[in-house]
């Protein structure tokens, strides 16, 4: 069953198209990779579709529901959460503080703060810490466990490893692991194609705004993939077609008569 699905999405930034005409679905428990280099529009279809940057052009619904013109904060209440490029944590509070913000807007549904520190490990003994103190990587966990507080339907993670340890992005997908085990709905952007190709279903890349590649990863390969990314698959156009050359001018045919 479809639970989003986006159609001829159109996003700006002012005057500068960031988003054009992109169309995709996401079903539920699928695991969505969207990849592409910077620029390309991954982080502002997400925030588009979220409802923190708004839509242009085109439709985005969920659950059958047009929510192009939805406030963040109801489609937040309907299922649909982000974690945003940077984590965007409270940084003076708690780790548990944290997830306790969150926690005050959720729905109905298995996450609570111990489901989450389960789900977590390492945050179990950083409850007490700020969140100013944290490691890149502890604050991506604590990012996504906060998102996850609010019982989403489907989450979308922002750059999954942006700025992280190989370490760190280890054990953030350690978890993610889990999480899709237990049958989560999840896109992910991430910048990183073999981990992003080894734990979605379907990769979508997009170039300077726009979808150049969708496809099951069992049915592309990297190297289809990078292409892809930088553009190097696509087709120069033929150059227009030369005017004829002109020909002289036969005298019988003007009227004229050749002189001697």
């Amino acid at each position: 069953m479809t639970i989003l699905k986006v159609e001829n999405l159109v996003a700006r930034h002012g005057l500068l198209p960031a988003v054009r005409e992109v169309s995709l679905t996401v079903d539920n428990g699928e695991i969505l990779a969207l990849v592409g280099a910077n620029g390309a529009g991954k982080s502002t279809l997400l925030r588009t579709i979220a409802g923190a940057h708004p839509a242009s052009a085109g439709t985005v619904s969920f659950d059958g529901t047009d929510i192009t013109h939805q406030p963040a904060y109801r489609r937040v209440a309907n299922g649909l959460a982000l974690v945003p490029e940077g984590r965007r944590l409270f940084p003076e509070l708690t780790v548990e503080e944290n997830l306790l913000v969150a926690g005050g807007r959720s729905r109905p549904g298995p996450w609570n703060l111990q489901t989450v520190i389960d789900a977590f490990p390492m945050l179990a003994p950083l409850r007490g810490q700020r969140a100013s103190r944290l490691s890149g990587g502890q604050q991506q966990a604590t990012a996504i466990a906060r998102s996850l507080m609010t019982n989403p339907r489907l989450l979308l993670i922002d750059e999954v490893s942006l700025g992280l340890s190989p370490q760190a992005v280890d054990t953030v997908y350690d978890s993610l692991r889990e999480l899709i085990r237990g049958g989560a709905t999840l896109v992910l952007v991430e910048q990183d194609l073999s981990r992003a190709m080894s734990v979605a279903g379907r990769v979508v890349c997009l170039l300077e705004g726009r979808v150049v590649l969708e496809a099951a990863t069992a049915d592309v390969t990297r190297e289809q993939v990078t292409e892809a990314y930088f553009g190097l698959g696509r087709v120069a156009a033929p150059p227009p077609p030369k005017p004829p050359a002109a020909v002289p001018a036969d005298p019988r045919h003007t009227g004229l008569e050749e002189r001697g």
